[in-house]
């Protein structure tokens, strides 16, 4: 019997049990949390118990993780497909020495990162100016990966921006570039174009857009844009000066790329020094993923807890809750680096998957989705395994009271979900407000709350760059390890190829250039429409 199949066993013998249970054992939280520092991380409000746990770190020794892990580090092509290392945690790790075929790259690294805390430093100070004098606004024009993480972090550390604002900009419709020009100075604005192949139809568009909007007031617009590309030719053509251009390797995939250059954005607002606490923070992960033994292994742990509530238990989504308003943009983050990494239907071999792969990955920050959709996660018929975040303190020193009452809501949920409230609880509640007979039974099975939904939560003392850095390479290893186990590869998305090809072909029909024939009836019809109301 293969370790899936005994987990599928396992889990059939102890589905019905209440999580609460395992609470019976007074080292419970103790023993299913692991730690790294002052982080923690609780899995115990799960129905994963010992022997489910053995199980499920037995599938990762199976599928070789570890070995697979160091490979990764090393620099050996782990992305088959399409025959690159996965090296995203050099960007990071600056001290290091990594060997790509035959070649030390992290000289390269380092000379990259250090042009950039220069180009940065001069933004910031005042040395490199706009037409119309110092720089007070940078706006990063990318998409997925140029836009999702900086984007993030950005908002995530806020309060440690003191340098010019920044503005992403990422869709192709003309409302997003219109609204966030508009407020805008182009004599004192720098645009930041984030595409390595500098060809990315969306982000080439807004550059134009930008560039024309620029030329409206400045005699030489090119002077303030900088580049994320690794096209000399093409950001020459643009008229960037090669100073302000910035590349990465291809073993940097975009939604593991705001280590480096795509995080340009993120060091003028913050600086050097709190961009490379951040790169601290992730590398401090980095560690730990690599020594820590498995059951104490953050990455791992969420990893498998994972494993378990999708492949094991059949839940289909996952909810990332933060309770941190500056994560707001966490879960659309995690969106992409989870379901375009892991979203794959065949095995590194091409093979048909036996069974599904990434879940469907959504969330709000608390409390607000407790006014939301926390009404499905709490009496829905579906289980959503649900992933708090959560930071012992907030920023606000004159707030202190808030962020206990954010503390609060968070543990109450998690709380919640475990518990849930039984028919005899609400019965007796409705009945000490007087109901009684049918009336009494109706309202009380209205007021049920079946309970036993499983949770996690992550809890840190403050969202600071360092922290941030950890949490963003957990959640990267956690794409690492289920993919290890999955036997997938969780570094190239041809998924989402087709729509491009098919987008790029359907431009001309739009237009009228190009006949419609040739398209499905509901195609025609629709390019119909838009001419006749365009």
């Amino acid at each position: 019997m293969s370790v899936w199949q005994r987990l599928s066993f396992h889990h059939d013998r102890t589905r019905d049990r209440k999580i609460l249970d395992l609470f019976d054992d007074p080292k419970r939280a103790e023993g299913f949390s692991a730690r790294l520092g002052d982080m923690l991380f609780d899995y115990s409000k799960t129905n994963i118990d010992l022997a489910g746990r053995d199980l499920l770190i037995a599938l990762a020794e199976d599928a070789g993780v570890a070995a697979r892990r160091e490979a990764m580090f090393a620099g050996e092509p782990i992305n088959e497909t399409e025959g690159r290392a996965v090296l995203h945690t050099a960007l990071r790790n600056l001290d290091a020495s990594v060997v790509v075929d035959g070649t030390d790259v992290m000289p390269e690294v380092r000379d990259t990162h250090a042009r950039m805390v220069a180009f940065c430093k001069d933004v910031r100070s005042g040395a490199y100016t706009g037409q119309g004098g110092r720089i007070r606004d940078v706006v990063n024009i990318g998409i997925g990966g140029s836009d999702l993480g900086p984007a993030m972090a950005a908002i995530a550390l806020s309060p440690y921006a003191d340098g010019p604002r920044v503005h992403f900009v990422s869709n192709v419709d003309g409302a997003q570039i219109a609204e966030t020009l508009a407020p805008l100075d182009p004599t004192t604005t720098l645009v930041i174009v984030a595409s390595k192949t500098f060809t990315t139809i969306e982000t080439m568009t807004n550059a134009e857009t930008a560039r024309a909007w620029m030329k409206s007031a400045v005699d030489l617009p090119a002077m303030q844009f900088a580049a994320v590309s690794t096209s000399a030719e093409r950001t020459a053509a643009f008229g960037i000066t090669p100073e302000r251009v910035f590349g990465f390797a291809d073993w940097v995939g975009g939604r593991y790329s705001m280590w480096g250059p795509i995080g340009l954005s993120l060091m003028l607002s913050v600086g050097p020094e709190n961009f490379d606490a951040f790169l601290a923070g992730g590398a401090a992960m980095d560690a730990h993923f690599r020594t820590a033994p498995l059951s104490q292994n953050i990455p791992v742990m969420l990893a498998l807890v994972g494993i378990w509530h999708h492949q094991i238990c059949g839940h289909a989504t996952r909810a990332v809750l933060p309770y941190d308003q500056r994560l707001s943009r966490l879960p659309a983050y995690l969106q992409q680096l989870e379901m375009e990494s892991n979203g794959k239907r065949v095995a590194m071999d091409g093979a048909t998957l036996e069974r599904t792969a990434g879940p469907v990955v959504w969330g709000e920050p608390g409390t607000n989705g407790q006014h939301a959709f926390y009404q499905l996660i709490h009496q829905g018929q579906q289980v959503v395994p649900c992933e708090f975040l959560l930071a012992a303190q907030g920023h606000e020193p004159d707030l202190v009271r808030q962020h206990q009452l954010l503390v609060a809501n968070c543990l109450a949920q998690s709380e919640a979900l475990l518990r849930g409230r039984s028919l005899e609880e609400a019965t007796a509640r409705m009945a000490d407000q007087g109901l009684s007979g049918a009336e009494l039974d109706r309202q009380a099975r209205h007021r049920v709350f079946p309970g036993n939904r499983p949770s996690t939560t992550l809890i840190y003392p403050k969202l600071t760059p360092f922290v941030l850095g950890q949490i963003i390479a957990l959640y990267e290893h956690r794409v690492f390890v289920e993919g290890a186990i999955l036997g997938i590869n969780s570094y190239d998305q041809w998924g989402v190829e087709l729509g491009k090809e098919l987008a790029t072909a359907l431009g001309p029909v739009v237009t009228g250039e190009v006949s419609a024939e040739g398209k499905d009836g509901s195609t025609r019809a629709l390019v119909e429409f838009v001419r006749a109301h365009a």
